[in-house]
């Protein structure tokens, strides 16, 4: 007659049980294996290291002719000389009448009138020794000329007399340098070395100064590009309003630049700068070049003349952009410094943009860009310049940093520089413009591709990824992906950050917080369904947004066609698994696996997806009743084996465990719970121990229903799970405990644990574990308590040595000061004491109780002889 407690404990809990609704702790993290509906864990999506440094990689969905060039020349022709004639936008009227030419370039009616003179005679070039006509390939061809190139024979440049001055009433002009007539008389005293108009020394001798009036050329009276910068705009416009753009912004620089000039100290300027400049013209030496080129760029930061505001400033451009065929990289990266910083624009940012990406292809070159600190100048370029008027030149200055970025090294510097904020103000500035009026910027997509790039390496740093978050960054480059849906390289770069974000449990939140998400990512399923590597990523990320968060699964299945879509992904990609596994069985040998383990990469982080929202009370019985769903994973179970694809299976069986929890009515996993049986036969007699314990698992589900019992005994399944209380693995032990308890719920079959020593292994189990997993002790005198219904004599039901130990052992483990005696820390210690209170306590008690009821220490008599 059975006690009330033990009637009590007649009725039997169900082995899986859904997690308690409570706050997680840190110590419950020990508890996840034991839940009966578990998420699935994957590997990020692989992404290889691109071999060459490019603008777009070989898996870009760009044609060749389709997108800027990675590769191309640069000389110092490419650079303008001038930067103060403003771009035309349309072309003038011609004028009513002819002005007739002077008969000489000296009469008194206009002394500034001069005819063209002819180029400098070729046999004085030859004169310049070979090192140097080496260095200055560009010598040959003169003043760079702005916006158009020239035959070779009009090229070469037209040096003015050494001693040629040209005076006006205020200006004198003295080898192409125009001074005031007062400071040109007080230099030609005190210095005489002065800069020539082509760039070289002479020594002028004192002359007097000529009369006259004239006005200084606008290719020298210009600093260069816009000296003051326009508050960024969003406004919409075509191509030919940005022209038009261009030339009005030009002008009002070109007018703003005449007003707000700098006058140079002549004094700093001969004795600081033109020493330095004779040393660029006249060394052959690159290393003394070099130096030559880091003492100019102190001492115009000392002599405040960087910028674009003092009046030599395109004499020395000139001179910098003749270097830049030495073709030097170190050389080439000292000169773009200067040049950013004498904050060029149009043509000439672009070039020196181009320089500084054509330097950072080469991975040799980074600890060039490491010493010179180039990219400080490199994001002065993206926060003060117009991006709509210097898209191009965005373009490659991005392009740089991408490469950039891919070298660790350089990661925390970026950071630090303000990388994070800077590109997400660029995006944010690119979005605002297309929302109101389309992706209607120049190269605006080949431009994003860069920032999406380096934003997908950059948050590699957790430094990065706080950013990030604080500037509310995920939202805007959802934005992105919605905005540039039909550009895959976009959607693919940040399908990628996404990807590597997500996988950090702050950033995976904020994310699943911005409920359009969901609705973008299955736009972008729809759209690339056969488009592996975009697919791929955006399945794993929806994989990490259903893991641990029950209100990410709800809104996800919200969505209109969420399932559906799952599941025609699923089986087009199943079919492409299917149709290579079929090709590679019938080779002779077998061709590269790569389309395989593509398909099967999308496969595995699919039945993640579905495993996760299985989890959801409502979503779980209707993924169950839906015979499409369980169609795929049975299917996917017949023909993989753990040997071929271990991770698939095991997600699969794993996803099937989840569904067979719900024991609803119109269940298909129910209706097929036997041939879900003999599949997982297969997993059970493997070798690999990951999929035993799924499939054990799945068995503890299904062992609820009474012709999976039969299944069990019939196929000797009860053998293979005693056989399994000896693994010293206690999930392992956990699971298969479990079906055993499902077992002994029939009398008839209580009778298997005496079968392989079985009870036994039950109190070694009780031993072994029961101080550090009261979840699996529990389950143990469960267990017991199911065999030992209609004990007689505890001796003869469980054995004289196991009826002793246990005998022992349970008044321990039901002793508090030495069942809890662990050395855990506090959090784990109440986990430990919770569970021993709530879960093992009670059963363990009872059990003994039953135990000591039938169990007597009197030893039989010896019958005597007579």
């Amino acid at each position: 007659m059975l006690s009330p407690n033990d009637k009590k404990l007649e009725k039997l809990d169900p082995f899986y049980r859904p997690s308690m609704s409570k706050q997680k702790t840190s110590a419950e993290i020990i508890s996840e294996a034991r839940n009966a509906l578990r998420t699935v864990g994957t590997q990020r999506p692989f992404t290889p290291r691109e071999d060459q440094r490019k603008l777009f990689g070989p898996a870009s969905s760009r044609t060749p002719e389709n997108r800027p060039p990675s590769s191309f020349s640069l000389h110092a022709s490419s650079f303008e000389s001038s930067e103060s004639r403003p771009i035309s936008g349309a072309r003038l009227s011609p004028l009513d009448f002819k002005p007739k030419a002077p008969a000489s370039p000296t009469t008194e009616e206009d002394p500034c009138l001069a005819f063209p003179k002819p180029p400098v005679d070729p046999a004085k070039i030859r004169r310049l020794s070979s090192a140097r006509a080496r260095l200055f390939r560009a010598a040959s061809q003169g003043a760079l000329l702005p916006d158009r190139t020239l035959p070779p024979a009009e090229s070469k440049k037209t040096v003015e007399p050494e001693e040629t001055v040209v005076m006006g009433d205020p200006m004198v002009k003295i080898n192409g340098i125009y001074l005031t007539e007062s400071r040109a008389v007080g230099r030609l005293k005190s210095h005489p070395l002065q800069l020539t108009y082509d760039g070289g020394f002479s020594e002028i001798k004192k002359q007097e100064m000529f009369k006259g009036t004239t006005t200084l050329p606008s290719h020298l009276r210009s600093g260069g590009d816009q000296g003051k910068r326009r508050s960024r705009t969003s406004s919409c416009f075509n191509s030919s309003d940005l022209s038009q753009l261009e030339t009005r912004a030009a002008s009002k620089a070109d007018m703003q630049e005449k007003e707000t000039e700098i006058e140079v100290d002549e004094v700093f300027w001969n004795t600081r700068i033109v020493p330095i400049l004779h040393q660029l013209e006249k060394e052959e030496n690159i290393e003394t070049i070099c130096a030559a080129c880091t003492q100019l760029h102190h001492a115009l930061e000392e002599g405040n003349m960087l910028g674009n505001k003092f009046k030599r400033r395109s004499v020395l451009l000139k001179t910098l952009y003749k270097l830049v065929d030495i073709g030097s990289d170190l050389l080439s990266l000292k000169l773009a410094k200067i040049i950013l910083a004498l904050k060029v624009s149009r043509k000439n940012l672009l070039n020196v943009c181009k320089l500084i990406f054509k330097i950072s292809r080469s991975e040799k070159n980074d600890s060039l860009i490491e010493n010179d600190s180039i990219l400080e100048s490199l994001f002065e370029v993206l926060r003060s310049e117009e991006l709509e008027t210097n898209t191009e030149a965005f373009l490659y200055c991005m392009g740089a940093i991408k490469f950039i970025s891919g070298n660790p090294r350089f990661l925390n510097e970026m950071i630090s520089r303000g990388a994070v904020e800077i590109l997400m103000n660029l995006i944010k500035q690119i979005n605002d413009t297309t929302k109101k009026c389309g992706p209607c910027l120049p190269n605006s997509g080949h431009l994003l591709v860069q920032m999406t790039a380096t934003l997908r390496n950059l948050v590699d740093s957790p430094l990065a990824r706080s950013k990030l978050l604080s500037i509310g960054a995920l939202p805007q480059l959802c934005t992105v992906m919605g905005q540039y849906m039909a550009d895959k390289d976009v959607c693919t770069n940040i399908a990628r950050i996404f990807s590597k974000l997500t996988s950090y449990h702050d950033c995976c939140v904020a994310l699943a917080n911005y409920s359009r998400c969901y609705a973008l990512f299955l736009k972008l399923i729809n759209k690339y369904q056969k488009k592996q590597d975009l697919v791929v990523r955006i399945v794993f990320i929806l994989g990490n947004l259903t893991a641990k968060n029950n209100q990410a699964r709800e809104q996800f299945s919200k969505e209109r066609g969420s399932i559906p879509t799952l599941l025609a992904l699923f089986h087009a990609f199943y079919k492409l698994d299917l149709c290579a596994e079929k090709r590679t069985a019938g080779a002779e040998q077998p061709q590269t696996p790569r389309p395989r383990a593509q398909a099967e990469d999308v496969l595995i982080k699919l039945t993640r997806v579905l495993a996760n929202l299985a989890i959801h009370p409502d979503i779980g019985p209707a993924l169950a009743a839906n015979p499409h769903a369980v169609g795929l994973l049975l299917t996917t179970l017949e023909y993989k084996s753990i040997e071929d694809c271990e991770e698939l299976v095991i997600n699969t069986t794993a996803t099937i465990n989840n569904l067979s929890y719900y024991q609803v009515k119109n269940s298909v996993i129910q209706d097929k719970k036997l041939y879900i049986a003999e599949l997982l036969i297969k997993l059970l007699v493997s070798n690999n121990m990951d999929g035993i314990l799924e499939a054990v698992r799945v068995f503890g589900n299904l062992s609820q229903d009474h012709d999976i019992c039969d299944f069990i005994v019939q196929k000797n399944v009860h053998k293979f799970m005693i056989a399994l209380l000896d693994a010293k693995h206690q999930d392992i032990c956990f699971s298969a405990c479990g079906v055993l308890l499902n077992l002994t719920v029939d009398k008839e079959k209580r009778v298997i644990l005496k079968e392989g020593g079985g009870i036994k292994k039950l109190v070694n189990c009780l031993r072994h574990f029961g101080p550090t997993d009261w979840q699996l002790a529990c389950l143990v005198c469960k267990t017991l308590w199911n065999f030992s219904e209609n004990i007689t004599n505890a001796s003869s039901w469980f054995g004289d040595e196991d009826t002793n130990t246990l005998l022992v052992l349970l008044p321990s483990f039901l002793d508090e000061e030495l069942a809890l005696d662990g050395s855990f820390d506090q959090d784990l210690k109440n986990y430990h004491k919770l569970q021993w209170e709530t879960e093992f306590k009670p059963v363990a008690q009872q059990l003994l109780n039953r135990i000591q009821s039938h169990h007597t220490f009197l030893e039989p008599l010896s019958i005597p002889s007579f």
